[in-house]
């Protein structure tokens, strides 16, 4: 059984494999030069300064030695102004070839790790214009549309991500090629006998007959008609 993939806060040993990404997701988006810029030296310059930053968060995932996605931000607060915490991320990146394989899901663990730690009650994402992966893969992590970001709460989002990780349980698998094929046995048996096939469902015989007329569906003229 594979191990769970999870995150972790990305060190200066990172920086080679966060200018790789970080370049992909530039390519990717519609407006990448918001991101970062296109010289991988200074990309590099850029992360290392970023993952020295008072409040800032550099989180990592993959499958072994490989990473497969980041997520970047910093955290807020408290202020003069305002007793609230917020983590702002900035930057959430898989690589292409590795969604849907639970990296994407193990960064917004770890992120919500960042808040629960920081004592953040949301996290605000803003991510680039055309970023429509991001935009879809917050939005089925509960983040709501807020003013051109997307706002979460810590706590929901903490509930959410665990809920997905529950197995479910009672739940009986029917492979689709199955329920397809026993369609098909009730249509053929419905058109030798005229006569849906009894299921244990409570209903009377009555109610699970059909006449031969209906259940071929036959054109209204086949049928009797009263005027």
């Amino acid at each position: 059984m594979p191990h769970r993939t999870t995150a972790r806060a990305a060190t200066n040993l990172d920086v080679p494999d966060l200018v790789e990404l970080c370049l992909a997701a530039r390519a990717e988006a519609g407006t990448g030069s918001a991101l970062c810029t296109e010289d991988d030296g200074r990309l590099a310059e850029h992360m290392t300064t970023m993952l020295g930053l008072p409040g800032a968060f550099v989180l990592v995932a993959g499958h072994g030695d490989q990473i497969e996605g980041f997520a970047a931000g910093r955290t807020g607060g408290p202020t003069l102004f305002s007793d609230s915490v917020v983590v702002d991320l900035q930057v959430l990146y898989v690589r292409a070839s590795a969604r849907r394989r639970g990296v994407g899901h193990a960064l917004l663990v770890g992120l919500v790790s960042v808040a629960e730690a920081a004592g953040a009650a949301e996290v605000v994402a803003a991510p680039l214009p055309g970023a429509r992966g991001v935009q879809r893969f917050l939005a089925r992590a509960g983040f709501q549309a807020v003013a051109g970001c997307r706002v979460a709460g810590v706590a929901a989002l903490r509930r959410r991500l665990d809920q997905a990780l529950r197995p479910v349980t009672g739940a009986i698998a029917r492979p689709v090629t199955s329920g397809i094929a026993r369609l098909v046995e009730l249509r053929r048996h419905t058109l030798a006998t005229g006569e849906m096939p009894a299921v244990d469902s409570g209903q009377d015989e009555t109610t699970r007959q059909v006449s031969r007329t209906v259940a071929t569906r036959l054109p209204a003229r086949s049928a009797t008609s009263t005027s």
